[in-house]
């Protein structure tokens, strides 16, 4: 069996305005979306490794919502910590998230905890649920001490919190060290526009520092790539140099949609199903497709519980 360790935030959702909801929703919510896709389109000889830090408030329903993932491995990363459990707060208006706000935070991971936790994996799917999975000196010796393919989505990197605990855009200083510390990279539109106002800048600056795959999703109109010649994310190079040759890029359509119920967790649905191919060295084009479909049920369903089935195109009764 081969291993993909997950790493990221257990979040519990306080859902305010979501479609016909008329009372707040509260449910897990953060890397818990990306879970369900990796169960969903993870093939039978990988297992999944969680490397997740979880509040002692919230720890025995962790423990008792990851035991539902049928492909954890038999010993997964699972800490618990003294401090309290990240909590959000989500508000819609219709189908637009209108405001965020975050209480609570598990601290960020040290390379000294980390690096015996990641030696006898295969790949690494991170995801900066709350932005403060890792500080940057310890991305940096992730990937200097982590042989195997990294893929990175810096959505929460993007996110400051104000002292409410509002969520707010803000710029992400020393971007060319985070790009270089990752292989494959993932951005939605607005962030990408923080790093830079033109596209064609930003992707060369993140596939300059080695990155070989940079996607960012466009929400109605798709998502797009940038990819270095020849790439395949389960064969990285041994050094960090950039490959020579053309770039590749393409913009996918998105899915067409049903029936539109939730968007939370669609960046995460997205980001797993991609990884989910990628390690299967499916192409980028049918990973973005692939993953496209995935948001896309993701939208005709509420919640993160019982996802992955729903993504697989089975009946779930909500």
């Amino acid at each position: 069996m081969k291993r993909l360790g997950v790493l990221g935030t257990m979040v519990w959702d306080t859902i305010y305005g979501r479609g016909a909801d008329v009372e707040p929703v509260e449910e897990w919510g953060g890397i818990c979306y990306a879970l369900a896709a990796l169960e969903a389109g993870l093939p039978d000889d990988w297992e999944l490794v969680p490397l997740i830090k979880v509040g002692s408030d919230f720890a025995a329903r962790a423990n008792q919502y990851l035991t539902t993932v049928t492909h954890r491995a038999a010993a997964a990363r699972f800490v618990e910590v003294c401090e309290p459990n990240n909590q959000v707060t989500l508000r819609y208006d219709e189908l637009n998230r209108v405001a965020e706000h975050m209480s609570g935070g598990v601290p960020s991971w040290r390379w000294e905890e980390l690096g015996p936790m990641v030696r006898d994996l295969d790949a690494l799917y991170v995801n900066f649920i709350s932005g403060f999975e890792l500080q940057i000196e310890t991305a940096c010796h992730l990937r200097r001490g982590f042989a195997g393919p990294i893929y990175a989505d810096l959505h929460s990197l993007f996110l400051a919190v104000e002292r409410d605990g509002r969520r707010t855009p803000q710029p992400l200083a020393d971007i060319a060290t985070w790009f270089s510390c990752f292989d494959a990279i993932q951005l939605n539109e607005d962030e990408m526009a923080l790093v830079g106002s033109d596209p064609m800048e930003v992707a060369a600056l993140a596939l300059g520092t080695g990155v070989g795959l940079l996607i960012v999703t466009l929400g109605p109109l798709g998502a797009v790539y940038f990819a270095v010649p020849s790439f395949d994310f389960m064969r990285r190079p041994s050094n960090k140099r950039p490959d020579v040759g053309p770039v590749s890029t393409a913009r996918i359509p998105k899915a067409d949609v049903t029936d539109v119920l939730d968007p939370t967790g669609c960046g995460d649905v997205f980001g797993a199903t991609i990884v989910s191919n990628l390690v299967q060295s499916v192409g980028i084009e049918e990973a973005v497709r692939r993953a496209n479909r995935y948001a896309a049920r993701n939208l005709s369903y509420r919640g993160a519980s019982h996802l992955h089935h729903h993504l697989r195109g089975e009946i779930v009764q909500q």
